[in-house]
């Protein structure tokens, strides 16, 4: 057997929000927001999976939407990449679906509680070695919640579970070593067979049963997504390269104030900050001309005219 990975647009759509999918995604959602009690009884998947509708390929995905038994929505996003404003990007979301429930002329009673549960495929929050965080208002000082159950972000890092498949224990362990580890595995393993909707989820992923359209749209998002890391890994490396130069201009830059503080004394803040802002090519400049100085204002001319 060969399974497709969660993680993508695709799949994780296909098998957390296709019309056979209410039991797995009501497992999974029990799992990692309430801790493997079993609170959510049912719900509604507001935006059912159809193959035909993946148009634009992208970075990020707000792949599902539910509405509980009590009127509780919960939006599900699985992020890739970690991009710019990322965080403030959950908020937004979390905000505008929790504003959006009104319509025109409603009152407030009628806001109903919303959760943003966004799954990562890189740490988030460095600071803290849990898997699984969850955020709401609180005051800062003491243990007092404020609509603690109307607005709440619930994150699970995918790097920092490393757990290996016979340590797996609870239900959010096995929830979340599927959606990392499916690609790898090349059965359905016991340990994973004991929770009927996961069994049932790595059926849905199972390649074998996938149409012809369906390997044809994964291998185009697999493509890009392969595409995608090639793009950051470049602009990471070119990042570097344009920081080590800009390393060995400051060093030079350090140099060269040194230098000249040795023959003239001390140099004003304002001298220091003309000599910050040279390139390489004027940098060069003055440290060929600076052995021309007899005096400290023929550094500050020279400064002058560059500035000038």
């Amino acid at each position: 057997m060969r399974f497709i990975s969660p993680k993508t647009d695709f799949a994780f759509k296909k098998i957390f929000a296709s019309d056979e999918s209410h039991d797995i995604l009501i497992s999974f959602l029990n799992a990692i927001i309430y801790s493997g009690n079993r609170v959510i009884k049912s719900l509604e998947i507001i935006n059912p999976y159809n193959p035909a509708n993946i148009v634009d390929l992208k970075d990020s995905y707000l792949d599902v939407r539910a509405v509980l038994a009590d009127e509780t929505t919960v939006i599900i996003e699985m992020q890739v990449w970690n991009v710019e404003a990322f965080e403030k990007r959950v908020i937004y979301n979390l905000c505008k679906t929790f504003v959006n429930q009104l319509k025109s002329g409603q009152g407030y009673s009628y806001l109903n509680p919303v959760i943003a549960l966004t799954i990562t495929d890189f740490q988030l929050f460095p600071s803290t070695e849990k898997v699984i965080t969850r955020f709401h208002f609180q005051e800062e000082e003491e243990d007092i919640s404020y609509q603690e159950k109307t607005l709440k972000m619930v994150f699970v890092e995918l790097p920092k579970f490393t757990k290996k498949l016979e340590d797996l224990e609870s239900l959010a362990d096995k929830w979340i070593y599927f959606l990392k580890e499916a690609p790898s595995l090349e059965v359905i393993p016991p340990k994973m067979q004991e929770i009927p909707q996961i069994e049932k989820a790595m059926n849905i992923a199972n390649q074998a049963g996938l149409s012809v359209e369906e390997l044809e749209e994964l291998h185009k998002e697999e493509l890009f997504l392969e595409d995608r890391r090639g793009e950051i890994t470049l602009a990471k490396r070119e990042g570097r390269e344009e920081g080590r130069e800009e390393g060995i201009i400051q060093g030079e830059r350090m140099l060269l104030l040194r230098q000249i503080e040795r023959r003239f004394g001390k140099l004003t803040s304002a001298a220091i900050v003309v000599i910050e802002g040279l390139n390489s090519q004027d940098l060069e400049r003055l440290s060929e001309a600076m052995w021309d100085f007899s005096a400290i204002e023929d550094l500050v001319n020279w400064l002058e005219e560059y500035s000038g």
